[in-house]
């Protein structure tokens, strides 16, 4: 009875002694997997017109990982013609040292436009069964979600950004997340929060994530190193440069190029600039796209005057990019404010630039006025609706209310 008393009473009696004052510890949730999935999340590796992945996690009991999808027709009978696909899976120990699996599938085959229901699990141990859509093959309209950084009190308060602008835009497609999801690279506990905050909306509406600096870690040998947890629960496309597969990739969907880079990798890793660069302006010059977003990280021009990492070599190299190609839209995270503009020496096909944060965490804007509107201590999430000839940007803080919003023709 007492050894059963120990550890609880540990828990609740532990406490610093801060200038005297004993301040009680927190203890961070704990988000332990077990035989049911969960951390279910779509994203793509493949054409979206035909193709849809979904990576989940179980405790190690599972060995057999499947799913299951069909078309969506409204009936309750959704086994019956149900496809059934093998998982992928592979063992994840992260620094807490306990072993966890991922797995993830991809369904092929699949038509264009049209609605489908799957669900994962093992044969006995299931998820609910879910929906997505794929693209169209043609110029449909289509919306989705850009979301700036997470990074801190991730479950209790990002996760109502994500749910309003879910609410916001219920038939969004993907959502683009523009790095440091979370605040401490390799903590399982943060992704549990993160994860957790979204609740089922990535099981439904694909993720685009690209990492920011909190995604990195130094190794014993202090090697910056992407955290391990973002290619064992992204299974993105594998179409970057070598070195940097799943952190760096582009999709198309529809009449639009999407491309994203990593930031982090650039600033970190000798030659990453370079060959980002590289792989970039071949993407730019082979584009038969219509719309043209390119997403990463760190702004090219930064909100705050004092950024040790704003460099202003890479920024002319990618603007000079940018305005070459027509880029139409450049999403952006890191500093913790809210900035859209063309920025100094614009150029009639030089891009939007926009930066935003929908976590709670908050900095200030001091930079010189490189923008056309700003913003300071709001939590943010932007949609976008696509058309042919339109794009219609609004801007949302997380009460509901419109900040900011613009259109770009073609």
């Amino acid at each position: 009875m007492i050894k059963r008393l120990i550890k609880p009473l540990a828990k609740l009696a532990l406490a610093l002694v801060v200038g005297g004052v004993w301040l009680p510890c927190a203890w961070a949730q704990e988000f332990a997997p077990s035989a049911y999935p969960d951390r279910v999340i779509l994203t793509w590796s493949a054409d979206p017109t035909t193709t849809q992945t979904v990576t989940w996690r179980t405790d190690v009991s599972v060995t057999g990982a499947k799913a299951q999808v069909r078309l969506e027709e409204g009936t309750p009978d959704l086994e019956t013609g149900a496809m059934e696909y093998p998982a992928e899976t592979r063992t994840f120990v992260g620094k807490e040292g306990r072993e966890d699996r991922y797995h993830h599938v991809t369904f092929v085959g699949l038509q264009p436009a049209k609605v489908y229901a799957y669900r994962v699990g093992d044969g006995t141990h299931w998820s609910e069964w879910f929906q997505f859509q794929t693209a169209a093959t043609g110029s449909e309209p289509f919306s989705f979600i850009y979301l700036g950084d997470a990074q801190n009190d991730i479950k209790s308060k990002w996760s109502r950004t994500i749910r309003q602008a879910f609410r916001q835009q219920p038939d969004a497609r993907f959502i683009i997340h523009t790095g440091d999801l979370i605040n401490r690279a390799n903590t399982d506990a943060e992704w549990g929060e993160w994860h957790d905050g979204a609740g089922f909306i990535h099981s439904m509406i694909p993720a685009l994530p690209v990492p920011g600096n909190h995604e990195y870690f130094r190794d014993t040998q202090e090697k910056p190193m992407l955290d391990p947890h973002w290619a064992a629960q992204f299974t993105l496309p594998d179409n970057g440069p070598m070195g940097h597969q799943e952190s760096v990739y582009y999709m198309d969907y529809q009449d639009v190029r999407l491309i994203g880079l990593n930031s982090q990798q650039m600033g970190v890793e000798e030659g990453s600039f370079a060959t980002q660069v590289a792989w970039l302006e071949k993407l730019l010059q082979d584009n038969p796209q219509r719309w043209t977003i390119v997403f990463f990280h760190h702004p090219i021009y930064s909100t705050s005057k004092n950024r040790s990492d704003d460099s202003p070599e890479a920024r002319a190299r990618l603007k000079a990019l940018f305005d070459q190609h027509g880029v139409d839209l450049v999403f952006q995270g890191h500093d913790h404010t809210y900035a859209r503009g063309k920025g100094p020496n614009a150029t009639s096909s030089g891009p939007v630039y926009v930066l935003s944060v929908a976590g709670p965490k908050m900095y200030k804007s001091d930079s010189e006025r490189w923008m056309d509107v700003s913003m300071v201590d709001t939590q943010l999430y932007q949609t976008i609706q696509v058309s042919k000839d339109k794009l219609q940007y609004q801007a949302y803080d997380v009460s509901g209310k419109l900040v900011d919003s613009f259109e770009l023709t073609k």
